[in-house]
Parts: C-alpha cells; sequence; structure tokens
C-alpha cells in the first residue's frame, strides 16, 4: 500500500525553561538554565537537593479548582501542553472531522506525587482506608487521553504508551504509524512527567541516577563533560500535532516539518544500563535511516538522548559513530537536557519539539554546561557546546531511551524540502 504523508501542525510545551512552546524554544536558543533548589518539597534529608521544576506555574491559571482536584501534576502539564498543540494546529469542527483524530498522551511513571500523599496519608490514621475517589484515575498514566478525547469529541484511536522515558517518543512514533497506514487523518500525541516528589527523588537517589552536585546545581546537567555525575530531574510536557499532508493542505494548515522516518530497538541487555557499546541506540537510528529511505550522510543535526550520566552519554556517542562514521563530524549534536534537566516520559516529545523548530527556524540550540573534554569521546564531534549556532539544516533526528532498553528515534524533515 502507498504510505501517507505526515506532517506536524500543532506545538505544545510546558517546560522548566517556558511555559509554552514559544517560551521554551527562545529559552533553548538562549542557553537558559532551569535547574534550582527543590521547592516541592523538604529535601534535607535527601541526597540531591536540587532539580529543573517548571516556574510560575499556578493550575488555576489553566483549570477550575474542581479540575484541579481531579488531576497530578503531571497530568496537568499533560493537558497543558496538548492543549496549546491543538489550539496552534487550528483544527476545528469545521475543517476536521473529529471521528479521524486520535490522542496518544502519557507519561513515564504518571501519578507518583500524588500515590505518595495518598499512602502517606493513609499510614497517619487508623488503619480505615479513606482514600479520595480520584485516587487512581490521579495515578493512572492514561487519563490525560482521555480527558483530552472527552474535552473536545476526538473519537480517533485513543491510548497511553509506556517505555519510561521514551514512552512520548514512542507515543508519536505511534500516531505516526496511525496516520501513514490511513487509520486516521490527524493524532495529538506527547506525554508529560511530574516526579520531583520525595518518592521521585529518593528513588532515583537510591539508583544512584541523580547528579549530586549540591554545590553547584546550576551546573549540574552537563552532558558529554568529563565530570558529569548523573542527570538533574526535570518536570513538564511536550505535545505535538500530527497530521496527513493532504489533509493539512486541504484545510491551509501551517506545517512545521514532515516526519520522515521513525526507529525502535531493545538493548536486550540491562533493565536500567544501556548498552556499553550503543548497540539497541545504533540499531534504533538505523531503522530510522532505513525507514525514511536516506542515506546516513543526510543527517545533519542530532538531539541527543544526553542525560549527563557517565555510561549512557558514552554509549550514545559510541552508536552515533559507529553508525555515521566520518559523516558524524558534520552533524550537529545536542543535548537540551543540559538546560531542561530529563523530563523523564515527557523528554521526547519536548526534545521531538526542539528538534521541529531546530529545522523551522534554522538554529541549533547549545549544549550548555560544558567545562571540560571527556578523553573517551571524541571532541572533534560537534556538540554544539555553550551557544547556540545558525544553521540551514533538512534532516534532523531526536533520540529518546528508556529503562528496560527502550529506544526509540524520530527523523524530522525540513517542509517544504
Amino acid at each position: 500500500m502507498e504510505l501517507k504523508r505526515v506532517v506536524i501542525t500543532g506545538l505544545g510545551a510546558i517546560t522548566p525553561i517556558g511555559n509554552n512552546f514559544k517560551e521554551f524554544w527562545n529559552g533553548l536558543v538562549q542557553g537558559k538554565n532551569g535547574v534550582g533548589e527543590i521547592t516541592r518539597f523538604d529535601s534535607t534529608k535527601y541526597k540531591t537537593h536540587f532539580a529543573a521544576e517548571v516556574k510560575d506555574y499556578d493550575p488555576l491559571n489553566y483549570f477550575d479548582r474542581k479540575d484541579v482536584r481531579k488531576y497530578d501534576l503531571y497530568a496537568q502539564f499533560a493537558l497543558v501542553a496538548a492543549e496549546e498543540a491543538i489550539s496552534n494546529s487550528h483544527i476545528t469542527p469545521v475543517n476536521t472531522d473529529f471521528d479521524e483524530v486520535g490522542v496518544i498522551l502519557t507519561a513515564g511513571i504518571g501519578g507518583v506525587t500524588h500515590f505518595y500523599n495518598e499512602v502517606m496519608e493513609h499510614s497517619k490514621g487508623d488503619g480505615v482506608p479513606r482514600f479520595s475517589p480520584y485516587y487512581i484515575p490521579k495515578m493512572i498514566l492514561n487519563i490525560p487521553a482521555g480527558v483530552i478525547s472527552i474535552r473536545y469529541g476526538f473519537r480517533g484511536p485513543n491510548f497511553a504508551t509506556v517505555s519510561a522515558c521514551a514512552s512520548s517518543s514512542h507515543a508519536i512514533i505511534s500516531a505516526f504509524d496511525l496516520i501513514r497506514y490511513g487509520k486516521v487523518s490527524v493524532v495529538v500525541a506527547g506525554g508529560a512527567e511530574a516526579g520531583i516528589c520525595e518518592a521521585g527523588i529518593g528513588g532515583f537517589n537510591a539508583m544512584h541516577a541523580l547528579s549530586l552536585r549540591n554545590d553547584d546545581p546550576l551546573t549540574a546537567s552537563r552532558p558529554f563533560d568529563k565530570n558529569r555525575d548523573g542527570f538533574v530531574m526535570g518536570e513538564g510536557g511536550g505535545c505535538v500535532v500530527l497530521e496527513e499532508l493532504e489533509h493539512a493542505i486541504g484545510r491551509g494548515a501551517d506545517i512545521y516539518a514532515e516526519v520522515a522516518g521513525v526507529g525502535m530497538s531493545g538493548d536486550a541487555y540491562h533493565i536500567t544500563a544501556p548498552h556499553p557499546e550503543g548497540y539497541g541506540a545504533c540499531l534504533s537510528m538505523q531503522r530510522a535511516l532505513t525507514d525514511a529511505g536516506i542515506d546516513k550522510s543526510a543527517i545533519e543535526h542530532i538531539n541527543t538522548h544526553g542525560t549527563s550520566t557517565p555510561q549512557g552519554d558514552i554509549a550514545e556517542v559510541i552508536a552515533i559513530q559507529k553508525l555515521f562514521g566520518e559523516s558524524a563530524h558534520n552533524i550537529s549534536l545536542n543535548s537540551t537536557k543540559s538546560m531542561t534537566g530529563h523530563l523523564l516520559g515527557g523528554a521526547g516529545a519536548v526534545e521531538a519539539i526542539a528538534s521541529i523548530l531546530a529545522l523551522h527556524e534554522g538554529i541549533i540550540p547549545p549544549t550548555i554546561n560544558h567545562f571540560e573534554d571527556d578523553p573517551q569521546i571524541d571532541s572533534n564531534l560537534d556538540f554544539t557546546f555553550n551557544k547556540a549556532k545558525k544553521r540551514d539544516i533538512h534532516f534532523a533526528m531526536t533520540n529518546a531511551f528508556g529503562f528496560g532498553g527502550h529506544n526509540t528515534s524520530i527523523l524530522f524533515k525540513k517542509y517544504p524540502a
């Protein structure tokens, strides 16, 4: 069968460096740092005292009081991002059949904050179960997809994907497949996370995954730097509207980019550590190139997974060099996690937006906080350290990898070419 072409017609984001996609993009280009001391709880007894929180967020600016009680913070972020993307796309019942609109919104963990708070409150009582009627719907991670469907009357496929930090990338990939195989015309896809709570920070501290740079938190997220010591927890969400090309043209939509191809793989190695030779990451990127039908020399930009962990950064660089060979030196690499921290289940969607706008605007955002080259990483590679640069690019890739060995790569193409 002839596959449909798929384009991006709407963007939405709420992040530690901007509460909508335009603020987010401006923050990226400026090298804005979203990290600071944790304010969501008293972190005094925890190993890590800092994170990248969303700033100046008042839920009552987005929801009425009744709805605030219904939604965990992660779901609020997902809904905020989705509603911005829908508004930005200008889809309406006049120009789009809402039976043909799907929703795939997700998280990596879901309502961990609400889960923790409810259990702690229960433990203080007399043993009689007194749980909120919203306990379950605030915890499970498919609720944002359902809420968006209900609010707008979108009756296409409606579900959530889950693959830890690759969750929202898998959501976009699933949306892409639904449209190119002719199942629907439009899909709202993305994800969010809000894990900056006692259970989230404590759990990742126990795994030795978070940076412990409490004396200098602003420089703690330093992907590819010699002295990186772990990732910085972030929060927020991102969402894109994917649309069949002819449908988008027919209604006069603004088009940000085309989805050229996607790749997925499993490391088949370890529940938390990446394959040390980057085998699964390499396979994922190769499959995206094959799916798009383009040569590896066409890739000009990769927004890396780049978490700032000692093992993960090296494994991804190995994978890139293994796949691209000498042409790797012509690719502008970056890690926007240096500014936003790691948004876990929301990272893939937020970083997809960064890649889309890099194509659209002709600017590669920087990897901030680089101080010293790592001798285990080729210093001749272009990591766009510390300062954004202008570059007219035509193909950009974004990677997202999750605990369990879940690997995703999404390849975007400039539109029009």
